[in-house]
């Protein structure tokens, strides 16, 4: 893990213990808002091009959660840009989820299925293009809460073979409203 993931990791600890501490049963309830930070993989598969990069990824995400065991999710995913030699990529998406959860007390388990939008722009020294599309996306992660405030490690990816099957592991926190 990178210095930059570790210190994000430590300061999302430390924020979601201070704001948590106010409340500590755990909102299985409402709408919430979140963002993530985390390690990204992605590049471009075109051709005569393909690579994969690791790069440094962030999300936000908003949601609302009407049953204990079901939420629905917007997403927006920049999963940063890649490069190789002189090919260079930037994938970003957007994405609508359906999260089934197995509730542990103060733990969340859960499952992501939904669709993405994504983008890619992307150029070699021969010419620049964006490859585009809407394909499945799936993940996992487990959130812990700390009154309104959780704090979440995820995994997801999608199925875009063009942008080099994305995929990200992220670190994040949200806040539930009621």
């Amino acid at each position: 893990m990178n210095q930059a993931l570790k210190s994000t990791a430590l300061a999302l600890g430390a924020a979601a213990t201070l704001l948590g501490a106010t409340r500590a049963h755990a909102v299985e309830h409402g709408i919430y808002v979140g963002g993530a930070l985390g390690q990204s993989a992605s590049g471009l598969d075109s051709g005569n091009v393909n690579y994969t990069d690791h790069n440094l990824g962030w999300q936000v995400f908003a949601g609302i959660r009407p049953l204990k065991l079901l939420a629905v999710e917007a997403d927006y995913i920049d999963l940063g840009a890649t490069n190789s030699d002189a090919n260079h990529a930037h994938t970003r998406a957007a994405g609508a989820f359906v999260l089934g959860f197995l509730p542990i007390p103060v733990v969340d388990v859960y499952g992501k299925v939904g669709l993405v939008s994504w983008h890619t722009d992307a150029s070699t020294p021969a010419y620049s293009f964006r490859p585009s599309g809407s394909d499945l996306a799936a993940g996992a992660g487990v959130q812990l809460h700390l009154g309104p405030v959780a704090a979440r490690l995820e995994y997801q990816a999608f199925d875009a073979h063009a942008a080099s099957t994305p995929s990200m592991l992220s670190l994040g926190v949200s806040y539930t409203f009621f």
